[in-house]
């Protein structure tokens, strides 16, 4: 492994009510100096869920994204509030977002967006054993519910409304791990 470069300072250049950016000067071995900026996280991670209604048939939801200015398709997904343990926030989401709770909740891998520039991680996770249940979210409209079947993944992935690249690492991670169960 190649030796982490040094950080020689690190300072808040701008912060919105969401996002603080970070300047972060870099020494690295081979003596090289270099200035980044990225996204700083803080203490909130993210989850991302997969819920599944049986072995094939996964909930997606259809909400507004900002940052590509239309509606897409994904998996639920939101913010760990602090103190929040991240597989209780799943729940929530799932209750908050398509009106499910689970009573099989597998956390399946942390992963990072852009790391060169963010710090943000998001936990997959695998939601089985659901039932109805609502909670109260944030959302600012109601958010559609499609099933669909992890048997046509590929059809799925195609499509233009479905290119959130969490959502498509978490199915194919899913699909994976569901079908090394049912050989087990």
């Amino acid at each position: 492994m190649p030796v982490k470069p040094q950080i020689l300072k690190c300072q808040k250049v701008a912060r919105s009510r969401l996002f603080c950016v970070e300047q972060v000067e870099l020494r690295f071995s081979n003596g090289a100096e270099r200035t980044y900026e990225r996204l700083a996280s803080g203490d909130h991670a993210a989850v991302i869920i997969v819920p599944m209604l049986d072995d094939d048939r996964v909930l997606l939801i259809r909400e507004y994204g900002v940052g590509v200015e239309d509606y897409a398709l994904g998996l639920p997904k939101g913010r760990v509030e602090q103190g929040e343990d991240s597989l209780l926030a799943a729940n929530r989401e799932l209750m908050e977002e398509v009106g499910y709770g689970a009573k099989i909740l597998r956390p399946l891998k942390l992963v990072s967006q852009s790391p060169s520039y963010m710090q943000h991680h998001t936990q997959i996770v695998l939601a089985q054993d659901l039932y109805p249940q609502t909670a109260e979210g944030d959302e600012p409209e109601p958010l559609e519910v499609e099933v669909y079947r992890l048997s046509e993944l590929d059809k799925l992935i195609m499509r233009e409304d479905f290119s959130e690249a969490r959502s498509i690492a978490a199915l194919y991670m899913a699909r994976d791990i569901l079908a090394n169960d049912h050989q087990s």
